[in-house]
């Protein structure tokens, strides 16, 4: 497996870069998550990191790598994977009283 040494930035991993495994397509992941375990035995604090651009080249514009941020949001922020077209939305569905918010309709009188 290949690896490419990447820097974190912000939270605990501040400042280190570790050699990060790349996937088939050659880029880090997206997200990376470290688990930290808790000293009293309970279930480990997880760290989230997104990844960014780390720099771009001044003529061209083109990519120069990348670099973890730490996301203190965690999951919440991030949207958590591909947004299939056949998924249901992670919004709810508006209630029925919002959907119907023209008034009714009154029936037609014949002029007199």
């Amino acid at each position: 497996m290949k690896s490419e040494n990447t820097p974190f930035v912000g939270g605990p991993l501040d400042g280190r870069v570790l050699p990060v495994l790349l996937g088939m397509t050659g880029h880090p992941p997206k997200t990376y998550r470290v688990p930290v375990p808790d000293a009293a035995g309970g279930p480990p604090t997880v760290l989230v990191y997104r990844r960014v651009q780390a720099a771009r080249t001044p003529k061209l514009g083109l990519h120069k790598g990348w670099r973890y941020e730490y996301d203190p949001a965690g999951d919440s922020a991030g949207g958590g994977g591909p947004r299939w077209p056949w998924s249901k939305s992670a919004t709810p569905a508006p209630s029925a009283a919002a959907q119907d918010a023209t008034p009714p309709r009154t029936p037609d009188t014949p002029d007199e």
